[in-house]
């Protein structure tokens, strides 16, 4: 199945849907005969990576509030945190701090948050 994403004018996406398969490869089409903007996006992309090692397809699968990069032709989610970065090869954003190793870990695993004040992972307690 073909998935499309409709875009606002600021290129941010308004609405994700399953189109027919027959229109795959056809947003200039829907484009066209609507006047509103489609791009096609990959349900199976994640981080630039296809899961089932197919070809990988704008970088992620879109969702609502995603902005559509045409520069890089790309779907980037919101930006999380204020001071965290753009990964360019997988378009995700990367907090300034690696995840400490021990995250998962233990009995009971421990679980991380991120802390913007303080721009690190704190254990949630």
């Amino acid at each position: 199945m073909a998935h499309f994403a409709l875009l606002d004018n600021n290129n941010i996406v308004i609405q994700v849907f399953v189109g027919r398969e027959e229109d795959d490869g056809k947003e200039m089409n829907l484009t066209a005969r609507t006047g509103q903007q489609y791009r096609q996006t990959s349900y199976n992309t994640q981080g630039g990576v296809h899961r089932l090692g197919g070809t990988p397809f704008r970088k992620n699968y879109a969702g609502i509030g995603y902005l559509y990069d045409p520069i890089r032709d790309a779907f980037i989610p919101p930006k999380p945190y204020a001071s965290w970065v753009l990964d360019e090869s997988t378009c995700l954003w990367q907090a300034p701090v690696d995840m400490p190793e021990d995250a998962g870990t233990g009995d009971p695993p421990k679980v991380y948050q991120w802390d913007e004040t303080t721009t690190n992972w704190v254990v949630v307690e």
